[in-house]
């Protein structure tokens, strides 16, 4: 009957929504055409109610005027959506190539020392993981720290318990806390690195931070010297700074090495002439070595008599500002996006 039909048109305009067509314009005006054109189907539908019988032409005349309205207010409705929104679609240029959301990267710590453990990795090394809190024996005892070696005193370390008649337990100042633990629980040979976040109680400065990350090395087997030491810090330096960096040894002293040394390498930025980063020396200072104690073997239950080994350390910080030139300690943990961005390239 006409009288549905009118209807079903009715409800049918009321369901539309302008936000479901990409053209927005010209949608709405093929729908003004289409209902309210001069072909239209309104127009179609009064020249059909012209024909209808007397007694029915009310109810259809108030259908159809209600028909027309609502295609009416529908158009309005369109119109107004489009003119909200045509700003937003000009703006728009689909021929543009999408905007993908920006990729993060690697912290440029993370960066460094990934490329250490890599380093190591391809000569036999594998990576040893600990706990960040010990305790006096795995930090200091086993490691041939005296009882009053200032490396235990509150000043430099960051007590969690400390009482008189039981044993301290610290955050790690070092992570040579591994290697014993390692050396533990392993018969050599043993050749880990180890590397982790340590935590000192330090003033924090352009140069100085409470927590800082370091990477040590530990190599404990028969006919352990210090000559297969010295091959490895300079297949290190060749492989981290360049085929052109020569190295240097000197003297110093650790309670769980002897003989110790510290290394520096000739220095990347003047290429060993002098400049204000290695203050005019051309060198620079990047870990410390040396061979392993008797005395630390045999606290972790290894016969110094038939063992030998070679251990060094490194600060990852120390060693991201030589690679990248970064003058500021702090830099590292403030999340300085500006800072952060410099490193994206960076894998």
């Amino acid at each position: 009957m006409l009288i549905d039909e009118i209807q079903k048109h009715i409800d049918e305009i009321k369901g539309l929504q302008m936000a479901q067509y990409k053209d927005m314009a010209a949608e709405a005006e093929l729908f003004r055409i289409k209902y309210l054109g001069k072909k239209g189907i309104i127009n179609d539908l009064f020249e059909q109610f012209k024909t209808m019988p007397n007694d029915q032409k009310k109810s259809l005349g108030q259908a159809l005027n209600t028909l027309k309205n609502t295609a009416m207010s529908k158009v309005e409705e369109f119109r107004s959506y489009v003119e909200e929104h045509q700003d937003e679609a000009a703006a728009t240029d689909l021929t543009m190539p999408a905007n993908f959301a920006p990729v993060g990267s690697r912290h440029v710590l993370s960066v460094v020392m990934n490329e250490i453990v890599d380093i190591f990795s391809r000569i036999g090394f594998t990576v040893a993981e600990s706990v960040e809190v010990e305790d006096d024996w795995h930090l200091f005892s086993a490691l041939n720290f005296p009882p009053d070696h200032p490396a235990r005193d509150m000043q430099d370390t960051f007590f969690v318990e400390k009482e008189e008649g039981r044993q301290d337990v610290a955050l790690r100042t070092h992570t040579s806390s591994v290697q014993v633990r390692v050396m533990e629980n392993n018969r050599p040979p043993i050749r880990i690195i180890a590397p982790g976040r340590v935590f000192r109680n330090e003033a924090i400065s352009a140069r100085a931070h409470c927590i800082f990350h370091q990477v040590e090395a530990l190599y404990v087997d028969r006919k352990v010297t210090f000559a297969d030491l010295k091959q490895t810090l300079i297949y290190f330096a060749k492989e981290m700074f360049g085929e052109q960096t020569q190295i240097r040894l000197r003297p110093s002293y650790f309670p769980f090495t002897e003989p110790s040394a510290e290394m520096d390498i000739s220095c990347n930025i003047c290429g060993g002439k002098g400049c204000n980063i290695c203050k005019g020396t051309g060198w620079l200072e990047i870990l410390g070595c040396g061979m392993v104690d008797p005395n630390v073997l045999k606290a972790c239950g290894i016969d110094p008599n038939e063992y030998t080994g070679f251990a060094l350390g490194m600060g990852v910080e120390r060693m991201a500002m030589l690679k990248y030139q970064i003058r500021d300690l702090r830099l590292y943990f403030e999340n300085d996006l500006r800072f952060l961005r410099q490193f994206d390239a960076i894998v």
